[in-house]
């Protein structure tokens, strides 16, 4: 997330910097540790801009109103559940390619109510799968509906 300034009289370094901006990645998380986790990961080790809430209504507000290469939202949430997020985001910006989080099993029920979802990380979350399943989605952008949701 740091920005740094090229030095003066380099045109090289100022235009490389400036040419591909860093993808941009929305993390919804109300637990501290597992926020923190994922924004570091992203961060530091892909280099991707990330910013974090825990709010799900803030989150709507940002996806509406500035550019996102994805968003990562866990299912149990403060005021509005993962579900109800991924809903109202598809209203907001269906293009938008999500990945939901939880440390629940998932049943048949509830993997149904997220085919609106790119991809779902059981938590635990890895770091090379949290990696993967971000680089994969960042490049293409959201799949069309019919197709797999990766579930």
């Amino acid at each position: 997330m740091g920005k740094h300034r090229a030095p003066r009289g380099s045109q090289k370094q100022a235009s490389t910097a400036t040419a591909s901006p860093a993808p941009r990645i929305l993390v919804v998380e109300d637990d501290p540790e597992a926020a923190l986790f994922t924004v570091h990961v992203l961060t530091k080790r892909c280099q991707f801009e990330v910013i974090h809430t825990a709010d799900p209504a803030e989150a709507l507000r940002l996806a509406a109103a500035e550019h996102w290469d994805l968003l990562l939202t866990d299912l149990d949430l403060p005021g509005m559940s993962g579900i109800e997020l991924l809903a109202a985001l598809r209203e907001v910006a269906p293009g938008l390619p999500v990945v939901v989080t939880s440390a629940h099993a998932l049943d048949g029920t509830l993997t149904s109510l997220l085919g609106h979802a790119d991809e779902y990380l059981e938590k635990p979350v890895r770091v090379d799968k949290l990696i993967a399943t971000a680089t994969a989605l960042i490049g293409p952008g959201r799949r069309p509906a019919g197709g797999s949701a990766g579930l």
